[in-house]
């Protein structure tokens, strides 16, 4: 494009306009009588060249132009010949000025986009470096439901740690609704966050953080994460959090895709599971897909008992020494997020 648009050829024509708009003969307008005499309709013309050189033009006394001559101290004949000269500038001006802004308002996007590209090429080279593997993803219509992967992995985290990171496998196709539980620090957030990270990446062209990588396209991503303490709150963290989800709720539309993360535990385990189960049971009525990683058993089990086809379930591995593998399978809902495990990693085992 820049070499069609913006080639020698253009700038060469650009440069000849400049220097004939620097106007070192004058400026030759022509105009018409208006209403009352006043002029009307300035015209900026092209100068008119006889093509005599300058001996002839000085040894031949005819003129072919009237002309007069102020005085020195004529302020007022210098102003009113300085507004004849604005007035058949202005439209000249205004399309030099437009041509002007157009170009840099072309060069600074493509400056923006290049930069995007750049980002990517970054990226790329940074996640070869790690040997993490990346790949183009295979998105579909927005109103279909598939979301499966191999090798998805956080590429933010592998970023920070500068070292391998664990991915995931899933199968999510015709699914609308996926529910993450099982042990503390198994890996669940950082699993969201991979999703929510390959989403939009695949809906910006890049590549994603995965061995392989296919999903649908949504309308919008939402996240509603939970958050720590704040003293400066007016009102409680429930409140907090609902509030929040308010907020989603008047701009979600149909096929987007919404990611919770321990979202309403900021109350006991039975108020709430059902403040969950009602906003999940709207969400997924409105044809939104839901990404929910919770520790509330009563939310997560009851939706598992209804054994739903769009409904999937996955866990965090849980190895019987208490070890995690940051990796997550398909399995029913535990009563336990085994937070023993963390306590006795930092406190020791009582003996």
């Amino acid at each position: 494009m820049i070499q069609q648009e913006l080639g020698n050829d253009y700038l060469a024509v650009v440069e000849n306009h400049l220097k004939a708009l620097k106007f070192h003969d004058g400026v030759l307008l022509s105009a018409e009588l208006g209403r009352g005499n006043e002029g009307a309709n300035y015209v900026l013309r092209k100068p008119n060249h006889d093509g005599r050189n300058w001996i002839k033009r000085a040894f031949d006394g005819k003129s072919t132009t009237y002309s007069f001559t102020l005085h020195p101290r004529d302020d007022h004949g210098a102003r009113a010949l300085g507004e004849l000269r604005e007035k058949g500038l202005n439209r000249v001006a205004n399309a030099v000025a437009q041509s002007a802004d157009h170009i840099e308002s072309f060069l600074s996007t493509l400056r923006l986009e290049l930069a995007f590209y750049i980002g990517c090429l970054n990226l790329s080279g940074q996640l070869t470096q790690l040997r993490k593997p990346i790949t183009f993803p295979k998105p579909v219509p927005a109103n279909e439901r598939q979301h499966s992967f191999t090798g998805l992995y956080d590429v933010a985290l592998a970023l920070t740690m500068k070292k391998k990171v664990v991915g995931n496998k899933v199968n999510a196709n015709n699914k609308d609704l996926v529910i993450i539980t099982g042990a503390n620090q198994g890996g669940k957030s950082t699993f969201l966050r991979s999703i929510g990270l390959a989403q939009l990446m695949m809906q910006c062209g890049m590549f994603v953080p995965a061995e392989a990588f296919s999903a649908n396209v949504c309308h919008e991503l939402f996240t509603h994460f939970k958050r720590e303490e704040d003293a400066s709150m007016e009102s409680g963290k429930l409140d907090e959090e609902l509030s929040r989800m308010s907020t989603i709720v008047d701009a979600i539309t149909p096929d987007t895709l919404i990611l919770f993360n321990e979202s309403f535990s900021g109350t006991n385990e039975r108020e709430g599971s059902e403040i969950s189960r009602q906003i999940v049971s709207a969400l997924r009525e409105k044809h939104i897909k839901v990404f929910f990683v919770t520790h509330l058993y009563e939310f997560a089990h009851g939706f598992y008992d209804k054994k739903m086809e769009d409904a999937m379930f996955l866990r965090a591995v849980r190895q019987q020494d208490g070890s995690r593998t940051f990796q997550l399978s398909e399995a029913e809902p535990l009563p336990t997020s085994y937070g023993v495990d963390v306590y006795q990693k930092i406190f020791g085992t009582r003996k």
